[in-house]
């Protein structure tokens, strides 16, 4: 007979929201455990090893506020650091609170089955380990399950393939080969401008173009750094409250400004070299087409300023969806990129991908671009993916792949009706699914699911899960926040218009974070109206 660990809870993931969910609970005194496909701790950090993965956030605000002097005793190189210092500093973390003891690496999670009569699930993993738990907290990231297989051919490819989602860690060498990258989106982006130099010919393969902003990233020394450790108070009381979870909010009002005060301010927030235009500049571009149009064409002009070519301009500057409805990209030094002898770019709206043939990419028009290494950016099945790849089934066997399958349904992005105890870090329709520096939206979320086991437990009952009418009326809330503005007019990830057959709806909530956060307490400090707790 099969062994069976009696654990109190199952964290899924071993990254930012992960780790600190471990630590929560273990301190609540639960038996729990973490799991984790990879190698190592690092979540997103250790699968992206790609040249150029770096941070978007700036480094100060990315990083846990609950302990000061685990802020402060750990100091940044630069303000926007790369993938090798970033895993660095959540190794520093793991071992600051003492949780590799607890994490299971190299071990896939495939099922998790809920037991109606018994009121706890059953884990099963890749390794042959079952878990029979109270509780299953899934911290798997929403940026985490890859789109993979989408061409015809790949196999056949006689170079080396690789994707940006499991880069290896050994690297790549491109060092005068003909290398091709297929995607544009943020990681796309980061990937060409760093290998660019290295290469002997790059080919890049465009479908949607990007509004991209340029990045500021000074280095940090002593000065810079005991600065920003100063300040450690003042961002651990602003940033959890602010629209995006960033330590800049929405200062300006459209109205209120005269069309040269309008672009005086969008020049100075351009300037700062972050993603302060985007979640800081005005709040109107969101809601009004009009202002919309003109913040795009701001960016546009910046764009064009730049790229000078009339063909690179109109393939790679947006013009069919607003600046901010979809992802934006900080780059150093991307556009330029273009302007190499040695660079050519593929406007894949005109002429797609057919397949990929052993000699390198094949076009609808029968061209075939001779390569050496693909580099596949492609995306991600954003939200969902990381939870529909493992068979959940909650009361009565209901599949959760089968239901959002046809509907794309959550409690706060906290939660599912229909799966008791299941409690969910970076689910949809939480701003955790897009809209937010993640470390600020993971720590509410994990911090939330920790008070909503110790008050289930404080008050003597064993079972969480939200009602239908409670997930009826977040979902009803969550759309009529989406369709008051302009993003689920565009086609991007964010409405799941990436992957073939996913229900359309709004990833992220876009309420704002602080706004999700009070209304978050609320739902506890009210006792868990849209809840059953038994």
């Amino acid at each position: 007979m099969q062994d069976v660990e009696q654990l109190d809870a199952v964290v899924l993931g071993a990254g930012v929201a992960g780790l600190y969910q471990l630590y929560q609970l273990r301190e609540q005194g639960l038996d729990v455990k973490a799991f984790d496909a990879a190698g190592d701790v690092g979540g997103t950090w250790w699968w992206n090893r790609y040249p150029g993965a770096r941070f978007d956030s700036e480094a100060y605000i990315y990083q846990y506020l609950f302990d000061e002097a685990l802020y402060t005793d750990w100091s940044w190189s630069e303000k926007f650091p790369g993938q090798p210092e970033i895993e660095r500093w959540l190794h520093y973390v793991t071992d600051r609170l003492d949780l590799r003891r607890d994490i299971r690496f190299d071990t896939r999670i495939v099922s998790a089955h809920y037991d109606d009569d018994r009121g706890r699930w059953t884990i099963r993993t890749d390794r042959g380990d079952v878990v029979d738990t109270q509780f299953f907290v899934t911290c798997g990231g929403m940026l985490s399950a890859p789109i993979t297989n989408q061409f015809e051919g790949q196999d056949s490819f006689g170079g080396q393939l690789v994707y940006t989602s499991s880069y290896p860690a050994e690297g790549v060498d491109v060092a005068g080969k003909r290398v091709g990258v297929v995607g544009i989106g943020a990681t796309g982006i980061q990937v060409i401008q760093t290998i660019a130099p290295d290469v002997g010919h790059l080919t890049v393969f465009a479908r949607t173009p990007q509004y991209v902003l340029p990045m500021k990233n000074p280095s940090y020394g002593a000065e810079e750094q005991e600065h920003y450790k100063s300040r450690f108070a003042e961002l651990r009381d602003t940033i959890p409250h602010t629209f995006s979870g960033f330590e800049y909010d929405f200062e300006h009002e459209w109205a209120a400004c005269t069309p040269e005060q309008r672009r005086e301010i969008l020049e100075e927030i351009y300037a700062d070299g972050s993603l302060k235009l985007w979640l800081a500049g005005f709040g109107e571009m969101f809601f009004s087409e009009e202002v919309s149009e003109e913040v795009s064409e701001f960016v546009r002009g910046k764009m064009r300023e730049r790229l000078r070519d009339q063909r690179l301009i109109d393939v790679l500057v947006p013009t069919d969806y607003g600046f901010g409805t979809h992802r934006v990209p900080l780059e150093r030094g991307y556009l330029e990129v273009y302007h190499q002898d040695n660079v050519d770019l593929v406007d894949c709206r005109a002429n797609p991908i057919a397949r990929i043939v052993p000699e390198g990419v094949e076009l609808t028009d029968g061209t075939v671009v001779e390569l050496d290494v693909i580099v596949l950016a492609t995306g991600f099945d954003a939200g969902t993916g990381a939870l529909t790849r493992i068979d959940i089934r909650g009361r009565d066997g209901r599949s959760l792949a089968e239901e959002w399958g046809r509907d794309i349904r959550t409690t706060m992005g906290l939660a599912k009706f229909g799966y008791p105890n299941l409690l969910t870090t970076a689910a949809p329709l939480a701003p955790s699914a897009a809209l937010c520096n993640m470390t600020t939206c993971l720590q509410q979320q994990t911090e939330w699911i920790t008070r909503a086991i110790r008050d289930l437990r404080v008050e003597g009952k064993s079972t969480i899960e939200p009602t239908e009418d409670g997930e009826n009326a977040w979902v009803a809330h969550h759309e009529e926040v989406a369709s008051a503005t302009l993003v689920p007019r565009t086609v991007s990830w964010y409405m799941g218009s990436n992957v073939p057959g996913k229900p359309r709806r709004m990833l992220s909530y876009i309420g704002g974070v602080g706004a999700y956060r009070q209304l978050c307490d609320k739902e506890a400090a009210d006792g868990y109206p849209a809840f059953t707790r038994t």
